[in-house]
């Protein structure tokens, strides 16, 4: 993300790293993910696209944000 913002790039996008193959928890992913876009967003202006897979993931960020 702060790449991006020193890119000046408007939008950056990301999936459910390591929740599937490498089997991290889907619940304290989104958790992680979550907390540090809403500590960046905090200072900088930048649009976050979470890509979900899974209804399952999508009902976890949904309940998240």
């Amino acid at each position: 993300m702060k790449l991006a913002a020193e890119k000046n790039l408007w939008s950056v996008a990301f999936c459910c790293i390591s929740t599937g193959e490498f089997h991290f928890p889907n619940q304290r992913a989104a958790e992680i993910a979550v907390s540090t876009v809403k500590k960046f967003l905090a200072t900088h202006e930048l649009k976050i696209v979470f890509n979900v897979f899974k209804e399952l993931d999508e009902k976890i960020y949904r309940e998240l944000l």
